[in-house]
């Protein structure tokens, strides 16, 4: 299988202060992969460094076909077509409703055809189970269904990586489960997915594949 994400003696700063070192991990395509560790341990500084909100410093570091340590800055907006980000607080915009929310993005990253954007709109939320609600503003919907239109959001693009920072962080045990399900269905659609959390129970419930962040390094898990 060939790797998405690749890291070769990796290092992940914040602000010059080393977080994780000696980085050496590889992820296939489609692939399901939990990230696990304690608050502060670096996950979301990993994930953020994948996606170019800090920079790659030192080691080798490539994901969907980009080199994260010699990218420029105008390439960062194509990089993140690739991919997909999924946020804890979801981070919608509140004035604006959920088919304004996906319009904005899509609009942020190319589509211009009003007609393709609604086509891609109806698509992202057929597949996430939110046909009715396009119209709603998120003040109308559930914690799981503003979860949902985050993943809808992280979809527009067809991306080949979703990386996911706590998704099911602030959300109950039955939504949990729901948005765990959507996951998996878009894994098994062919997308990889890089999830940070430090709920073990989702691992004994959904097993995949493991790895851990603690004491500055990242190691394969067998939990």
């Amino acid at each position: 299988m060939i790797p998405i994400i690749k890291i070769n003696n990796g290092s992940v700063f914040q602000h010059d202060r080393l977080i994780i070192n000696n980085i050496n991990l590889e992820i296939t395509e489609g692939e399901f992969v939990y990230l696990i560790g304690r608050s502060g341990s670096g996950k979301s500084s990993l994930l953020k460094t994948l996606y170019a909100d800090l920079p790659a410093k030192d080691g080798s570091f490539k994901i969907a076909g980009y080199d994260l340590c010699n990218l420029k800055r105008k390439d960062i907006p194509m990089l993140r077509r690739k991919i997909g980000i999924v946020f804890q607080d979801f981070q919608l915009l509140y004035d604006r409703n959920v088919e304004q929310n996906l319009s904005f993005v899509l609009k942020a990253t190319g589509w211009e055809d009003e007609n393709s954007i609604n086509k891609r709109i109806d698509e992202v939320l057929q597949l996430v189970g939110l046909q009715g609600k396009r119209k709603s503003m998120p003040h109308q919907l559930s914690g799981g269904e503003q979860q949902s239109v985050a993943i809808a959001r992280a979809l527009l693009n067809r991306p080949n990586v979703i990386l996911a920072d706590e998704p099911t962080g602030n959300l109950d045990p039955e939504t949990t489960n729901d948005i765990m399900k959507l996951l998996m269905k878009i894994r098994d659609n062919g997308t990889t997915i890089l999830m940070a959390t430090h709920n073990y129970n989702l691992i004994l419930k959904y097993p995949s594949r493991v790895i851990s962040c603690a004491n500055g390094t990242i190691t394969e898990s067998s939990k």
